[in-house]
């Protein structure tokens, strides 16, 4: 669209005034006073009769009030009406949203005469609009012989209203290329089109307009103005036409202290504006403390929660549901699950929103559970609530699939994931891009590639997250070729990769050995996408060298780049150092290594596990000593298996399961097998789950929870079925080697994800490549 014409219009009429809103001529320009009064009597008069005056005998009965079937039913019978009669008769019709009455109400104008009066024209117009009818309001608009401001107004209100604010902008135009002075009401209308079409510029402009004829100080133009620098991104633009309001009302407020919750960035100021909207005596609404609440729980403030929470009480909003969805879903991120329960059955009617607010609240816990047992649980009870909710007369929506999908994907519950992802296709939802996206999210996690990218491939949109989710799911599963052709397939549909991009492609660079395609990427992450290196991008490309056996180049690397390597970057030199026999460079990282994490309990059993393999006792004794020392306490080893929809828990050297005995005895059997072909054991420190336990450090420990996890899965599943393992910690050396052989053994397809990645062993191989950071 073009920009706003020249707003100094010329004419005698025009000239009249020299300030707005007084600019107008007498009729066309500006409506009389009778005329507004009356106009505003059209969108907010909560009357629900209609006077009419009936012909009898000559003489006019006297007005009574008719409800709207009466009213029409006069209408259709040809009575008499006085035109001004028909304003309240067509409000009804909007509160009704009964079109077609509206449309009968016109044919009876047309038919008296009276749909010349511009009054009745403008109310008609103002009612299409409201019934969703824009394309009538356009051709009784264009079939108007006068219009006042009011009329105009009504159009672009109602354009708005109906989400076409384009047309709404190209009628304000147009009224000002027609000589016409735009009332407050206009502008404001004007604005809230600008802001939902994003046309920041033409806003701009028309805040200009409202400066030079002094509006901007009146209160509803100051908060639109408010709106669309805040839609727009700009909160000190915002913050600058909030100061100047004089007259603050609770809209106000609550549009900046809104603005404030959607950016964490400004939590202190929106906490700040609501505080100083107290001291000035502004009452806040529902809407006002939901946002409030949720900036507590963007600050994980829960004291101060229950401040505003007591506050609800204090003014009489503790029943409004918006206002406990938000307080709930503070309280489930605080942990405070049972506090949260009972907020949430207490209350006395919920929408999907409250549903949704207790799975994604239980979703989010998962991620900050202390450890992996409090994390599975908190998952169990967001799919309890889902299951809940079906049984609800409330049905799912996007949002409640795509949280409780990422439940299933850190769960690694396939069967689940599979069931709702029937549910979906059953209800529509999987057409929705997010709703897919966790879809392919799920299947990746879960080891189904291939289920993964059947969903990918039938997404009939897809955005950023999805390529670069299933470009990170080929390279989890050890397919780096498919990784590769992906993303170049995602640069050739035209989509900008991100960091997360590139880290998922030189990731597949770096398990192919890729060196010359790795270096090409890196480099077009700087040159081409202005994508400045972070560890992760660096973390790839010294994986890859160690990979290769390249450990000087990866050295170098560090040293040549100069950024300060992480957690992951030395755990990948040890690991490529063990990989290939130099033990000094691998002690020298993992010392590293302890330097970053000296608190890092993974850490010492790695060096332990190392100092054992090359025989260094007293170091081990060190090692050992230094635990002790810092408090460490042990390394709790724990793994679970779900078969037919019971999840099995197993600790190391776990003893408790009924069929224990003959989980050990498939152990024993399989590893004697697999030593036949080639399985020789690895030294490790031993795990355990008691405090006291003071066992040798020497020797391999044959019954590590994933191991038993494996055997169960061997057990109590049909031959050929998929064995799915999640582990709370990395998986040490031995069992990686052992299972690899049992794959090959039970012809068996087994997937453990353990804390730092996921392996798929299949004939004897895994998708790490035999190169994982395990310890």
């Amino acid at each position: 669209m073009a920009s706003v014409p020249s707003l100094a219009v010329s004419g005698g009429a025009a000239a009249a005034s020299a300030t707005f809103p007084s600019a107008a001529g007498a009729d066309a320009r500006r409506p009389p006073p009778s005329s507004v009064a009356v106009a505003d009597k059209v969108s907010n008069s909560n009357g629900g009769s209609i006077q009419v005056a009936q012909n009898s005998g000559g003489m006019e009965a006297p007005l009574r009030p008719l409800d709207v079937e009466e009213a029409m039913g006069m209408l259709r019978e040809g009575k008499t009406v006085r035109s001004a009669m028909y304003v309240p008769l067509l409000h009804q019709c909007v509160e009704a949203g009964s079109l077609g009455n509206a449309r009968a109400v016109y044919g009876h104008m047309v038919k008296t005469g009276t749909g010349s009066d511009m009054f009745v024209a403008t109310s008609l117009v103002n009612a299409y609009m409201r019934c969703g009818a824009s394309r009538d309001a356009r051709t009784l608009f264009d079939r108007m012989p006068d219009k006042n401001v009011v009329t105009w107004t009504a159009l672009i209100t109602g354009y708005t209203l109906n989400s076409q604010p384009v047309a709404a902008l190209e009628v304000f135009v147009e009224m000002l290329e027609d000589g016409r002075y735009p009332s407050h009401f206009t502008l404001g209308a004007t604005l809230s089109a600008c802001s939902s079409s994003e046309n920041i510029g033409l806003g701009k402009q028309v805040h200009g307009y409202t400066i030079k004829y002094g509006a901007e100080s009146i209160t509803s133009i100051g908060n639109s103005l408010c709106r669309l620098y805040t839609k727009s991104g700009s909160l000190e633009s915002a913050m600058r036409t909030f100061r100047r309001v004089p007259n603050k009302n609770v809209i106000t407020w609550t549009t900046m202290i809104s603005a404030c919750a959607e950016d964490e960035n400004f939590v202190d100021l929106g906490l700040t504006l609501f505080l100083d909207m107290l001291m000035d005596g502004v009452v806040p609404n529902e809407f006002t403390l939901t946002s409030v609440m949720s900036l507590c729980c963007t600050r994980l403030d829960l004291n101060l929660g229950k401040q505003v929470q007591a506050f609800c009480f204090k003014i009489g909003c503790e029943t409004n549901l918006p206002v406990n969805n938000s307080t709930m879903y503070l309280y489930l991120r605080k942990g405070e699950t049972e506090e949260a329960m009972r907020l949430f059955e207490g209350m006395d009617g919920v929408s999907i929103i409250t549903w949704n607010a207790m799975i994604s609240g239980y979703a989010q816990i998962m991620e900050t559970a202390k450890d992996d047992l409090h994390a599975r649980s908190r998952g169990f009870q967001a799919l309890k609530i889902f299951l809940n909710l079906k049984r609800s007369s409330l049905k799912p929506d996007l949002f409640t699939f795509s949280s409780i999908l990422s439940v299933c994907s850190a769960m690694m519950a396939l069967e689940q994931g599979e069931q709702i992802h029937a549910q979906t296709i059953k209800t529509g939802f999987l057409s929705d891009v997010v709703v897919n996206s966790a879809l392919v999210n799920m299947y990746n996690k879960c080891g189904c590639i291939e289920d993964a990218t059947k969903a990918f491939v039938e997404m009939s949109t897809r955005t950023l997250v999805t390529w670069t989710s299933m470009i990170s799911g080929y390279s989890q599963h050890g397919r780096p070729q498919e990784a590769i052709q992906l993303f170049e397939d995602m640069r050739f549909a035209g989509i900008k990769p991100n960091e997360i991009t590139f880290v998922s492609v030189l990731s597949a660079c770096s398990y192919a050995g890729l060196v010359d395609e790795a270096e090409r990427y890196f480099n077009m992450m700087k040159e081409e996408y202005k994508i400045e290196p972070v560890l992760d991008h660096y973390g790839c490309m010294i994986d890859m060298f160690v990979r290769l056996g390249w450990l000087d180049d990866a050295f170098s690397f560090v040293k040549r780049t100069g950024f300060e390597p992480n957690e992951a970057v030395w755990s990948s030199l040890v690991a490529g150092c063990r990989s290939h026999g130099n033990m000094e460079l691998a002690f020298y990282a993992a010392d590293r290594l302890l330097e970053l994490n000296p608190k890092g309990i993974e850490t010492y059993v790695l060096l332990l596990n190392m100092y054992i393999s090359t025989g260094r006792w007293h170091d081990v004794a060190r090692v050992r000593k230094l635990m002790k020392q810092e408090d460490l306490g042990i390394l709790r080893d724990r793994s679970w298996i779900t078969i037919k929809d019971k999840v099995c828990f197993f600790r190391a050297n776990d003893k408790t399961h009924e069929q224990s005995d003959d989980l050990y005895q498939l152990l024993e059997n399989l590893l004697e097998k697999a030593k036949t072909i080639g399985y020789e054991p690895y030294q490790n420190a031993e795990l355990s789950d008691s405090e006291d336990d003071e066992k040798s450090a020497a020797g391999s420990l044959k019954h590590h929870s994933e191991r038993l996890a494996v055997a169960l899965g061997l057990l109590q599943t049909p031959p050929g079925a998929t064995i799915r393992i999640t582990k709370n910690i990395t998986m040490c050396r031995d069992c990686h080697s052992s299972i690899k052989f049992f794959s090959l053994l039970a012809n068996r397809e087994i997937v453990v994800r353990d804390s730092k990645r996921l392996h798929k062993f299949k004939d004897g191989r895994c998708s790490c490549g035999d190169f994982s950071s395990l310890l």
